[in-house]
């Protein structure tokens, strides 16, 4: 049973706790190595695991980031730690106050409020101005009664290197076959299904409009091939990330048509998965030639999917 809590101070029960430090967005396959490797010893010992990942992530606080950033929203990243078997997940937030604070009195806290035994990581480093290095951390642990486990999570996908940087890379180039490896698993984009203008269901190809979080990194702009999921239900869909150009759209939408699929799903949460890009997004002469292309769309959908 995974415990959440927001912040390090609402942590109630002080026991020997392994923990791992960081943003861990996207959850990805070197995160995975990481936390998996920390919880096979802390079984072995009969400690606590728990991950403090922090929110707002530290890029955004310290860069003044406005520009959609988050490989998924803080409860995805939640879910997929607990998924993993973390005992404790703290999503600590980050803001001015924790970016000036010394490593040490953020390793003291860490040590008071989890009774913490062993830090874990990667190549990380913490505190004002990233002072808390692994040299500087493991000098502490001696003092404070701690150890440092630091893994060189060399994960590779295609020989490569995995890390949230390459897949928001991989993302901002449509190249979904990469993004999917370097997870683990498919990209996801969620959020309540909305009114839009209804031009799809004019040309006989109605669809889902996504309001998703616009913090999330969005594939580029595209057709791709998609599993929509509506709770337990698995559709296969044809999803429009982009701004609708035959249509004069401006603002970037994210619409799935669920194919063979006709109900009204208006309030109810979609969960897409990325699969595969067909195609980049185009601007066409007319509604007829848009409609010929998406039945072209989705009879790719349903060869790539099934």
């Amino acid at each position: 049973m995974t415990t959440r809590v927001e912040q390090l101070s609402d942590v109630t029960e002080r026991v020997p706790t392994f923990v791992a430090v960081g943003s861990f967005d996207g959850v990805h396959l070197g995160h995975q190595a990481v936390l998996q490797a920390m919880i096979s010893e802390a079984k072995a010992l009969g400690a606590r695991t728990a991950v403090l990942t922090f929110f707002p992530h530290p890029q955004r606080v310290i860069q003044k980031m406005t520009e959609p950033y988050y490989l998924g929203t803080l409860d995805e990243r939640v879910a997929l730690l607990g998924n993993l078997g973390i005992d404790l997940i703290i999503t600590h937030p980050f803001n001015d106050t924790v970016r000036q604070t010394r490593a040490a009195t953020f390793v003291d806290e860490l040590c008071r409020y989890l009774d913490m035994r062993q830090m874990w990581g990667g190549n990380f480093a913490l505190g004002y101005q990233r002072e808390g290095d692994i040299p500087f951390l493991r000098k502490l642990g001696e003092e404070r009664g701690y150890s440092v486990q630091q893994v060189e999570a060399m994960v590779p996908w295609q020989g490569e290197r995995v890390s949230s940087s390459r897949i928001r890379r991989s993302l901002l180039e449509g190249d979904l076959a990469e993004v999917n490896g370097c997870l683990g698993r498919p990209y996801c984009v969620s959020g309540t299904v909305v009114e839009g203008k209804k031009l799809g269901r004019t040309i006989g190809f109605p669809t889902a409009n996504v309001d998703f979080w616009e913090e999330q990194l969005l594939p580029t702009n595209g057709v791709y091939a998609t599993y929509a999921w509506l709770g337990e239900e698995r559709h296969l869909a044809a999803t429009n990330v982009g701004v609708r150009p035959t249509v004069n759209g401006s603002a970037v939408t994210v619409e799935a048509h669920l194919l063979d699929f006709d109900a009204d799903i208006y309030g109810r949460t979609l969960r897409l998965e990325f699969m595969g890009r067909i195609r980049p997004e185009m601007k066409f002469a007319g509604l007829e030639a848009l409609k010929a292309q998406i039945a072209a769309d989705v009879a790719k959908v349903q060869n790539i999917l099934t």
